[in-house]
């Protein structure tokens, strides 16, 4: 049951709005935890910039792997269905591959670097050993690409507890719990 009531669109705050009409039109509805975000201006438009920008880190297969390993970590169902939803349909990453990036991993060696990286950053608190660093190196990334990791894992983190917290109506189709993956 959700903790927070999703506004409806033309209630949200002046400041929210139109950073709340652009996904809608980008997205084709207003989902439940953008309607339920939108409450606050500053949160909101602050996490939105932060997604716009990240949006040009790594690639898309790379983005929805490290969300789905982060989110499967943190225990967010809401956020579980909307990356298994875009990466099945907009990153087109094959089923197994989803199942692969919530577990801590992913068919691509490169790809699997990062994804590990990322699990390894959210588990630990950030605290990763130097093994775990020059392993993410060896795979190809610089550091600037390792910081754009660690943007990704807060950021991936931030949603995540924003819907563990107000657990929003799902409006993604429903995904299997992690133990029957």
């Amino acid at each position: 049951m959700a903790r927070a009531v999703a506004v409806k669109p033309d209630h949200v705050p002046a400041d929210s709005k139109p950073t709340l009409d652009m996904f809608t039109k980008n997205i084709g509805f207003t989902p439940n935890m953008l309607a339920t975000f939108a409450q606050s201006p500053i949160a909101f438009n602050a996490w939105a910039a932060l997604l716009g920008s990240l949006s040009k880190a790594l690639d898309v297969k790379t983005r929805d792997s490290i969300g789905l390993a982060v989110s499967e970590v943190n225990g967010c169902n809401y956020c579980l269905t909307v990356h298994s939803f875009t990466a099945e349909h907009m990153a087109k990453l094959p089923a197994e591959d989803i199942v692969l990036a919530r577990k801590g991993h992913a068919t691509d060696p490169k790809r699997d670097a990062a994804v590990q990286f990322a699990r390894k950053i959210i588990e630990s608190r950030g605290h990763v050993t130097d093994a775990d660093l020059q392993a993410v190196r060896d795979a190809g990334y610089t550091d600037a690409n390792i910081m754009e990791i660690v943007a990704l894992v807060a950021m991936y983190s931030l949603t995540n507890f924003f819907n563990n917290v107000f657990n929003p109506d799902k409006d993604f189709p429903a995904v299997a719990p992690a133990g029957s993956i």
